[in-house]
């Protein structure tokens, strides 16, 4: 089944890598070689927190290297530029990729942009290795303190 927002494919440049991914357990290969994935964030960073109509998003300064992931698939350090939740109506289906078609409440998306091969995050969204996104599954769950500080600035924010 096809998630409602994307039932026409998008012509962009990216080919058949694109969202939304229905990650299938049973075709998952492990990869041996794949280093592990260091992140390495500095709260100091985080600049502000927008609607852009249709989300929320957490804005970060990325001018230099201080929010950065290294290392997994990625040949070079990527900086962390924002990041932002997908959710839907109800809590059985908001996250934007599934596994073996099942939906999550929500999905956390972090944004991170190629700032050693781009001179700017713009000109890195247009190229095949210009973005990297971790992906996080939301589950309903116990009250967590991290959240709940972002939460509580939500009020601010009703408004486009």
């Amino acid at each position: 089944s096809v998630h409602p927002l994307w039932q026409s494919p998008l012509t962009i440049p990216g080919g058949t890598r694109q969202s939304p991914i229905n990650i299938q357990w049973r075709d998952s290969v492990y990869d041996p070689f794949l280093k592990p994935l260091k992140i390495s964030y500095d709260p100091t960073t985080c600049l502000h927190i927008w609607n852009n109509g249709y989300s929320f998003l957490v804005e970060f300064d990325d001018s230099t290297d201080k929010s950065i992931i290294v290392g997994g698939p990625l040949e070079n350090q990527y900086r962390l530029k924002q990041f932002h939740f997908h959710w839907g109506a109800i809590n059985e289906w908001g996250s934007e990729h599934t596994v073996d078609s099942k939906f999550y409440p929500a999905e956390l998306h972090l944004v991170h942009w190629n700032a050693v091969a781009y001179p700017t995050f713009e000109e890195a969204v247009m190229e095949g290795n210009g973005l990297a996104v971790i992906g996080v599954f939301l589950k309903l769950g116990a009250h967590h303190e991290g959240l709940q500080t972002l939460v509580d600035a939500l009020p601010a924010i009703k408004h486009k």
